[in-house]
């Protein structure tokens, strides 16, 4: 049995890092039992100045960005072109919203065994169904649907714990040079980014894992 260590650093509010573990995840149960995969989820966010009320998102994507409505709906439509081809189903996402407490969250269920549950959960709210994954209510909501006690998440929330955590990671993986997303890194030296297609992701698990062993 070979063992990988990926990270896959990524953020919530980006429709690109639901197609990218959704092809990183067919590519996984492809190779199946050759890889024991160790994975955790990193940190990233893309609007970190974002107010709590949330914006707009063709407003805000077209000023961020420099581009029109209309380039962003032919990107929209390739994004949920690519999400189909992994099984990721997007809906509309009439706002943008704050990430960071998802971020918190995120890192306490990685303590208690159901961070990848609850990632996905976070992307399906936003991406498919264009729910508020700042909102307490939403991530309390999430949070007992994957099996997390809903009260210490609730208690989580409220005290601000783990900000110190969130940040000290996104600031580690910003200087070892990661500024879009998703990235995935494997045993620490080995970088994928962009939602690659499962096959590009299969081919790199099979090269990497040889690797080392080799």
């Amino acid at each position: 049995m070979k063992n990988l260590k990926i990270d896959f650093v990524s953020d919530v509010a980006c429709p690109w890092c639901a197609v990218g573990l959704n092809a990183l995840e067919r590519a996984l149960e492809t190779v199946g039992p050759e890889l024991e995969v160790e994975l955790h989820f990193q940190p990233f966010e893309l609007n970190p100045t974002m107010p709590v009320e949330g914006a707009d998102t063709v407003d805000y994507l077209s000023k961020k960005y420099g581009i029109t409505p209309e380039q962003i709906a032919r990107n929209q439509a390739v994004i949920r072109e690519r999400g189909a081809a992994v099984g990721f189903q997007f809906g509309a996402r009439p706002r943008v919203w704050n990430t960071f407490d998802a971020h918190r969250l995120l890192h306490w269920a990685g303590l208690h065994g159901r961070q990848r549950e609850l990632k996905h959960a976070l992307l399906k709210a936003y991406h498919g169904e264009g729910r508020n994954p700042g909102a307490h209510d939403v991530l309390l909501e999430l949070a007992g649907a994957v099996g997390l006690d809903v009260e210490a998440a609730r208690e989580v929330l409220a005290s601000g714990a783990y900000t110190d955590d969130v940040r000290a990671a996104e600031q580690f993986w910003q200087q070892a040079g990661i500024h879009s997303v998703p990235s995935i890194i494997i045993n620490d030296r080995h970088l994928i980014q962009g939602g690659q297609p499962p096959e590009v992701f299969e081919q790199a698990l099979r090269q990497i894992a040889a690797q080392a062993v080799g």
